[in-house]
């Protein structure tokens, strides 16, 4: 055995997707100054929940950090996926933080994976759970990825600050993935909605639901936005209500906007936070994500903003081909993954701006990944 050569990074930016990439490409890494000058230094909750979670699904995976959390020593192990595995998610982040790479792994894994998510299932900064079942797991399929055996079943909603959401997510495996020429966006068709509520009234599903239609009804028929009120054991341990609405167009395409509005969040000191004296009412949290669905619509693309990662390591992931992507204002997000793709895959995209609908065009040749540990059938 030689001596292991490992990348060496700096900073706690974009973690999530250097762990991802480092285990995908094979490539040991070493994170330094990860928060050095912060008031609390090194890695965080749900960061060190992260790299449990990378240890839960892959084999043999080295893991080292210092007493201080500033300095990371990762040695990516064997993708295995597997059945029946649990993890508990850090409350800090919701589901959505965990489930983008979750995917990603599932497919080159040596088998099926099935593991079941316990935690935050919606809150305002990541994807909901609603938002992945029924915009991310289609651009999946247009990768080559089967729809058998890709789902995203809820078990129970979890809102911040105590959760007590579960999910259960099962991920295919695939050979490789196919490239797409994927620039067509289509007109709307239609738009679906959902809404949950978990310790509080339902009445704020129903006025979510009313002023978001309010809204849709002026300008096209197909829209229906199905409810989702828990009570019980199924509700988590947290009150709070949320929306995902997801629009598809005539070309396949989805474009989704969500949040969520947690009752009972707390700040550090404990204390119940000033937002629930001004919380303002859910017909606004339902026009306001009515209005984001549309914009996201109006910016063009194939996907919507927070998707534009997830789409773009596809691309790179794919066999050697070229793969052809239409997305509309490129999102801080989109541009860090860009970034990251250079780094550990060597997959440079290029640019072409398309002046008559404000999109981009990008185009890339995949790397080729093969998901080697896949026993050929």
């Amino acid at each position: 055995m030689g001596k292991t050569t490992y990348k060496r990074l700096k900073g706690s930016q974009s973690f999530r997707q250097r762990l991802l990439l480092s285990t995908l490409s094979s490539t040991p890494i070493i994170i330094d100054e990860i928060r050095a000058d912060d008031m609390i230094p090194g890695l965080l909750r749900h960061e060190m929940s992260l790299l449990r979670l990378f240890e839960t699904v892959t084999d043999d995976c080295v893991v080292e950090v210092n007493e201080t959390g500033t300095r990371l020593k990762y040695k990516p192990g064997i993708i295995m996926g597997g059945k029946n595995l649990v993890h508990n998610c850090a409350l800090t982040r919701s589901m959505g933080y965990y489930l983008e790479p979750l995917l990603l792994l599932g497919l080159f894994g040596k088998k099926l994976l099935s593991i079941r998510l316990k935690g935050v299932t919606d809150d305002p900064k990541d994807p909901s759970v609603d938002t992945f079942r029924n915009a991310a797991l289609h651009i999946l399929k247009r990768f080559g990825v089967p729809s058998e055996g890709l789902d995203l079943k809820i078990e129970a909603r979890g809102v911040a600050p105590e959760g007590g959401g579960e999910v259960l997510l099962t991920v295919p495996n695939v050979q490789t993935l196919t490239a797409v020429q994927w620039v067509e966006e289509g007109m709307v068709k239609k738009i679906r909605g959902w809404t949950f509520s978990a310790r509080v009234s339902s009445d704020f599903e129903h006025s979510m639901r009313f002023a978001a239609r309010g809204i849709f009804n002026n300008l096209l028929p197909d829209v229906h936005i199905f409810n989702d009120h828990k009570s019980g054991p199924q509700a988590g341990k947290s009150p709070g209500y949320g929306i995902t609405l997801v629009a598809e167009t005539t070309a396949g395409c989805y474009v989704s906007a969500d949040t969520t509005v947690s009752c009972g969040r707390t700040d550090e000191t404990g204390e119940v936070d000033e937002e629930k004296q001004e919380r303002k009412p859910a017909e606004d949290t339902g026009v306001e994500i009515a209005s984001w669905l549309l914009q996201e619509i109006e910016k063009g693309g194939v996907v919507d903003s927070t998707h534009q990662g997830l789409l773009f390591i596809l691309c790179a992931l794919c066999q050697k081909d070229v793969s052809k992507v239409r997305v509309g204002t490129l999102s801080p997000y989109g541009v860090e993954t860009l970034k990251n793709l250079k780094e550990f895959l060597g997959v440079t995209f290029s640019f072409r701006p398309d002046p008559s609908t404000s999109t981009v065009i990008l185009t890339c040749v995949g790397s080729g990944l093969v998901n080697l540990s896949r026993k050929l059938s």
